[in-house]
């Protein structure tokens, strides 16, 4: 598994873009799980709203393209930072696919554990980029120093 995919599966959060039919770019930060291909986004019940009618739910159904930025900052330690975009498009899923993604997001968050979710945005990993401000070990020389 790349770097970039472990970071994304492991990060607590993100910032979901979506596009809106007149503000353009629409981003919210958001919770998440993968599972495989997939990305599950909650609509959750833990959280006050004015309504269950999200608007990246109608930003979706116009358009089912969105981002998931991920990232790391360290402000001492700036060698220390990345961050990783999943490129993604809803799907439609069915039951099994849905309460998997469920299951994730209740291990992944406890404040999901005994329930909390009324149902899942469920969308397809089309592409992950990354950048991180360390090297990795596969672009080093042979003293270990970072190559260009």
């Amino acid at each position: 598994m790349s770097d970039a995919r472990t970071r994304l599966e492991r990060a607590d959060h993100g910032v979901l873009s979506t596009i809106h039919a007149i503000r353009g770019i629409d981003s919210v930060p958001v919770c998440f799980a993968v599972v495989g291909d997939l990305a599950g986004i909650p609509i959750d019940t833990v959280k006050s709203k004015r309504s269950m009618r999200l608007g990246r739910l109608t930003n979706l159904e116009a358009d089912p393209r969105a981002t998931l930025l991920v990232e790391h900052w360290d402000p001492d330690d700036w060698t220390a930072l990345w961050w990783v975009r999943a490129s993604l498009r809803q799907i439609v899923a069915d039951d099994a696919v849905r309460a998997d993604l469920i299951d994730a997001l209740r291990a992944k968050y406890p404040q999901y554990a005994d329930g909390g979710i009324a149902d899942v945005i469920v969308l397809r990993i089309t592409d992950v980029a990354d950048w991180s401000a360390a090297a990795s070990p596969d672009r080093r020389d042979a003293r270990g120093h970072p190559s260009s």
